[in-house]
C-alpha cells in the first residue's frame, strides 16, 4: 500500500511539531521524516539569541534591587504614618470655651466669593475622584512576560516546531515554578541557559546545568541546605534539605521506586550541600549566580546508589550526576516519558526499548534519541489519540489562524484558564502528559476558541484554514460541520475544537 505523504506531513506537524501554518503541509509532503531530521541538524536550532534578555544572574539582581526599592518605600510610608499618628496624638485641640472668639467654629461655612477664603484640599485624604494608581507589573513580572513572549514567538515562527517541542518537554521534565517568589524572574533564563543550550546535546550536560542552576537551587531549596557537620552547620545549627536530591533521583533520572533508597536520598543531599548562590545583598556584581560554598558542604565520602564518592568538593556532586545520567534506569525512565509525550499514554514497548538502547549506546546523545523517535515505525503507526496539552493547543491554534499576538498577556491568561500556567506547575513532577489530566478541560477550550475565532473571522476563510491546518486529516464530518456553520466565527471555532485538531 502506497504511503500518503501529504497525510504523513500533516500528522508529523501535529504529532512532533506545533501544528501546520499556511503552506506547511505542502512544504513537508515530499519527505516528512526527512524534514524532521533536517530540523534537528539545523545550526543553532532551539537557541534564542536576544541581547535584550537578561542572564539569570542579571535577572536575579534586577529582581533583588526592585524588592529593595519596594521595601524602602514601605518603610518610608510606615515612618510617615507613625510621625503623623504621633503628631495627632500629642496635639491638644482647644475647647470651645478656651478658644479665642475669632477661632470659634461657625455654624455656617466660610464665604467662597467676594474675597472670602479659598478652600484648600486636604492633602492627607484620598481624592475620591482620582483614578486608582496602577504602577504596572513589577520588575520580576516584566522579566517573566518578556521571556514568555520570546518563548511563544519561537514556537509560532518555527517551521515545524519539533525542536521547540523538545524544549518544552525537557523544560517540563526539569520544571521550576514562577510561583516561588525568587524564581519568577529566572524562569526564562533558566530555560535558555540549562535546557535550550543542551536540548540536542548530551543528557549528562543538561543534567549538570539544570541541577546547578540558581532557579533549580532556589525552587527546591538547596540554596539553603547545610551539611550538619560542615563549618556552617556546626556554628549555625541549620539543617539538611533533601528536596533537590529526592527529585533528581525520583523524577529527573532513575524514576520513582527504582534502584535507590531513602538512605541514598539523604547521602546525596549531603553531597550537594554547598550548591548555592551568591547572595545579591553581599555580592552586588555576582549575586544570584551559582556558588559552591565549602563552609556549607558536608565533609567526607558518601555512598549513593552502590557507589562511594570521595569528598572532592563541588566535583563530588558532579560525579554523582554523571553516573546517574548514564544509569540504565535513567535511560528507561526517559525513554518511557518521551514516548508517552509524543506518541501514546501507553506507548509501544518496542519503541521505549529502542529509545532506551539508543540513549545508552550514544552516551545520552539527545539528538540521536530524537532521531530514533522520528524514524521508528511505531511513532507513525500509532493512532492519533494524544490530547494536545493546553499550551500546545493554543500555539497550534494561533499558527493555524496566522496570528502572532503583539501582547503575550492574553496568551498567558488562556494558559491559566486551561490549567497549564506557563512555568507554574503545582509540583516538581511538572504537568501531566496523560490524557486523563486534560480531558475535563476541553469545555474551557471552547471559550478560548470562540474568542480567537471572533477576532480573526474577518481576516481568514474557514475552508482555507481547514485545508492549511488539517488537510487530509480533516474528516468528512468535520468539513461538513464547518461548511454548515451559521457564521465565520462559528466555523473557525468548530475547526479548533475538532477532534483532529485537538489530538496529535
Amino acid at each position: 500500500m502506497a504511503v500518503d505523504l501529504k497525510f504523513e506531513a500533516a500528522s508529523a506537524l501535529h504529532r512532533f511539531g506545533f501544528g501546520p501554518r499556511a503552506g506547511s503541509i505542502a512544504a513537508l509532503a515530499s519527505d516528512p521524516r526527512g524534514a524532521l531530521l533536517a530540523e534537528l541538524d539545523r545550526p543553532s536550532i532551539g537557541r534564542i539569541s536576544d541581547s535584550d534578555l537578561l542572564t539569570s544572574g542579571e535577572a536575579a539582581r534586577a529582581a533583588f534591587d526592585f524588592r529593595q526599592v519596594q521595601r524602602a518605600a514601605r518603610l518610608a510610608q510606615r515612618a510617615e504614618r507613625e510621625i503623623n499618628a504621633n503628631a495627632a496624638k500629642n496635639a491638644v485641640p482647644p475647647t470651645v470655651s478656651q478658644a479665642p472668639a475669632d477661632q470659634i467654629p461657625s455654624a455656617q461655612p466660610p464665604a467662597m466669593e467676594n474675597g472670602g477664603m479659598e478652600a484648600k484640599p486636604n492633602q492627607s485624604a484620598p481624592n475620591a475622584n482620582a483614578a486608582p494608581r496602577n504602577p504596572g507589573p513589577g520588575i520580576p513580572q516584566q522579566i517573566y512576560l518578556e521571556e514568555a513572549k520570546v518563548r511563544i514567538d519561537a514556537a509560532l515562527s518555527s517551521e515545524i516546531g519539533f525542536v521547540e517541542r523538545l524544549v518544552w518537554f525537557w523544560s517540563n521534565h526539569f520544571c521550576v515554578s514562577a510561583d516561588k517568589g525568587p524564581v519568577r524572574a529566572l524562569c526564562g533564563a533558566y530555560e535558555r541557559e540549562a535546557i535550550r543550550a543542551h536540548v540536542l546535546g548530551r543528557f549528562a550536560d543538561m543534567l549538570n546545568a539544570v541541577e546547578s542552576h540558581p532557579a533549580m537551587l532556589l525552587y527546591l531549596d538547596n540554596a539553603r541546605s547545610i551539611g550538619p557537620n560542615s563549618l556552617a552547620g556546626v556554628f549555625r545549627g541549620k539543617g539538611l534539605n533533601e528536596n533537590l536530591a529526592r527529585e533528581i533521583l525520583e523524577l529527573h533520572t532513575l524514576g520513582v521506586r527504582t534502584v535507590y533508597t531513602q538512605d541514598d536520598v539523604t547521602r546525596f543531599a549531603n553531597v550537594i550541600t554547598g550548591w548555592t548562590i551568591f547572595p545579591p545583598r553581599q555580592e552586588p556584581m555576582r549575586g544570584g549566580e551559582f556558588n559552591f560554598n565549602a563552609r556549607m558542604h558536608e565533609p567526607g565520602p558518601q555512598k549513593v546508589v552502590n557507589r562511594t564518592y570521595a569528598d572532592t568538593g563541588v566535583d563530588q556532586g558532579r560525579a554523582v550526576l554523571s553516573d546517574l545520567a548514564r544509569h540504565p534506569a535513567t535511560a528507561k525512565h526517559l525513554a518511557q516519558k518521551l514516548a508517552r509525550h509524543f506518541i501514546a499514554d501507553q506507548p509501544p514497548q518496542a519503541l521505549v526499548e529502542r529509545l532506551a538502547k539508543r540513549f545508552n549506546d550514544t552516551d545520552g546523545n539527545l539528538k540521536e534519541v530524537a532521531k530514533t523517535l522520528v524514524t521508528s515505525p511505531e511513532a507513525w503507526n500509532a493512532p492519533r489519540s494524544k490530547i494536545k496539552r493546553p499550551g500546545e493547543w493554543i500555539v497550534s491554534a494561533l499558527r493555524a489562524m496566522g496570528v502572532t499576538p503583539p501582547d503575550v498577556r492574553p496568551v498567558m491568561q488562556a494558559h491559566n484558564l486551561l490549567g497549564e500556567p506557563l512555568w507554574r506547575p503545582t509540583a516538581p513532577k511538572g504537568f501531566s502528559d496523560e490524557n486523563a489530566a486534560w480531558i475535563d478541560g476541553l469545555a474551557q477550550r471552547l471559550d478560548i476558541a470562540n474568542q480567537m475565532a471572533r477576532r480573526v473571522a474577518a481576516l481568514v476563510e474557514p475552508e482555507a484554514v481547514v485545508d492549511a491546518a488539517l488537510g487530509p486529516l480533516a474528516s468528512a464530518e468535520t468539513r461538513q460541520a464547518i461548511s454548515r456553520a451559521e457564521s465565520r466565527p462559528q466555523a473557525l471555532a468548530l475547526l479548533l475544537m475538532a477532534p483532529e485538531f485537538q489530538r496529535r
